[in-house]
């Protein structure tokens, strides 16, 4: 039985090495987004942070306008960016999960 906890324990603590290591690379993979009529172009890591934003001139002059350009591709952006972490993350915990009774529903 104790076997059996150190290696559930075990396999818990190398599954968190692994969604470490996952996190941090994460940070290296970038999402670009752009409006539909490319005025607009953001880039952002899969951690959902925000690397670069490119504006073309014609919308500096239009407050209202770049801000809603820039809401519209920083929202698409960061939904990309989720579901590609999201997806990540339960690949390795989902791998890392010990046989416990029970917690079958996560398979």
């Amino acid at each position: 039985m104790f076997g059996d906890m150190m290696g559930m324990m075990g396999k818990l603590k190398e599954t968190q090495k692994k969604v470490e290591e996952t996190k941090k690379r994460l940070d290296t993979v970038l999402i670009d987004e752009q409006s539909t009529d490319g005025k607009l172009k953001v880039t952002i890591t899969a951690n959902r942070t925000i690397k670069s934003i490119a504006i073309d001139d014609s919308l500096i002059e239009d407050k209202e306008q770049l801000e809603d350009y820039l809401i519209l591709a920083l929202n698409k952006a960061i939904e990309k960016a989720t579901r590609v972490n999201e997806a990540e993350l339960a690949a390795v915990a989902k791998e890392g999960m010990p046989n416990i009774p029970g917690l079958d529903m996560f398979k």
